[in-house]
């Protein structure tokens, strides 16, 4: 593709970079940033860049938030005792969503992968451990995708706080084997956090 303008070009390249994204449409949403007032893009640049400088990770559940503790965590009305694991933000965000699930979360920040080297000691698991042995936490629901690398995780925080005395559930397979929970739909996502089962009884051996 080639450009009559080198700004235009580095605009492009930079847009690419997002995921999802490939050169034409970045090149629409450059030339469209390009129609718009000034102050618009401004406020955009503005916006994205107070994001990347200011937003936190909750410092109880690993959530996204503009303070220590996220609006969940704080909130005396949610049922603490009640802790739904997922492996990502967004699944926060889907999840809730769904009007369903009134608990509170623990964003893991990704799943056990051993081909993209990812291990237990590069999530949130650790903490999550330490969350179930210091407070009065009565459930731990795992909300995380159905795939390989799911169940993997699944299974290595089943095997981490088995001896604890809280209750560790699944959401029911309503959602196809390797469906990203992002991407559920809200009703199938409801009825699987509302139909969870103990996740023993999830285990294939």
């Amino acid at each position: 593709m080639e450009f009559s303008s080198r700004l235009l070009h580095q605009a492009v390249e930079e847009i690419a970079k997002l995921p999802g994204i490939g050169k034409r449409s970045a090149l629409r949403i450059a030339l469209h940033l390009l129609k718009q007032p000034e102050e618009q893009t401004v406020q955009l640049t503005e916006a994205l860049n107070r994001f990347r400088k200011e937003v936190k990770y909750c410092k109880t559940c690993y959530n996204l938030s503009d303070n220590e503790i996220c609006d969940i965590c704080s909130d005396a009305s949610r049922d603490h005792q009640t802790v739904c694991v997922v492996e990502d933000v967004r699944d926060v965000l889907a999840i809730e969503n769904t009007g369903q699930f009134k608990g509170v979360y623990h964003v893991l920040g990704g799943v056990i992968s051993p081909m993209e080297g990812i291990g237990p000691g590069d999530l949130f698991i650790a903490p999550l451990v330490e969350r179930v042995r210091g407070s009065h936490v009565d459930e731990l629901i795992l909300a995380l995708s159905p795939t390989i690398e799911g169940d993997t995780t699944g299974l290595y925080i089943y095997r981490q706080v088995q001896a604890l005395p809280v209750k560790v559930s699944t959401i029911a397979r309503g959602i196809a084997f390797g469906e990203e929970i992002e991407f559920a739909d809200e009703m199938t996502l409801a009825r699987s956090i509302q139909n969870r089962i103990p996740f023993e009884k999830s285990l294939k051996f």
